[in-house]
């Protein structure tokens, strides 16, 4: 039976429009802040827990903006949109640098399956997106 891991991330995007992101201090790839969920956690708790642990900012969840399927290594990506409340940046364990970046700095320095994440959160009129890719370029949906 295969297995599946859960993970969630937080696009935290402040009044001015710039979004948090972190460079990840493991393979230096720019990502909004994520990563796994704990068993006991509800999603929007362990988004929350995340941003806080990898970037020293609190954040209040706003809405669920996508889901996103690696499937090469079955991971399930909660996507939400949150707004800054308090907080200090600050790198950790798992980031070299934490940046308030442009829209356009999103799309120049992420990879194509991150940059989507924040590009669908920004669509404020959109339903949650579902998509899925092979852990570089996104995949036709079936």
């Amino acid at each position: 039976m295969p297995l599946h891991s859960v993970s969630v991330a937080g696009v935290v995007v402040r009044d001015d429009g710039r979004i948090l992101a972190i460079r990840r201090a493991d393979n230096g790839t720019w990502e909004p802040p994520g990563g796994v969920l704990e068993l006991n956690e509800h999603p929007e708790q362990g988004a929350a827990r995340e941003v806080l642990e990898e970037t020293g900012m609190c954040v209040e969840i706003e809405r669920l903006t996508g889901v996103y399927k690696n499937m090469k290594q079955g991971v399930v990506a909660l996507v939400f949109r949150c707004r800054p409340t308090s907080g200090v940046e600050t790198t950790s364990d798992e980031s070299t640098a934490v940046e308030w970046l442009t829209r356009d700095e999103v799309e120049e320095r992420m990879g194509e399956v991150y940059a989507v994440r924040i590009l669908d959160a920004l669509d404020a009129e959109a339903v949650p997106y579902v998509r899925v890719h092979d852990g570089r370029h996104l995949l036709e949906t079936a």
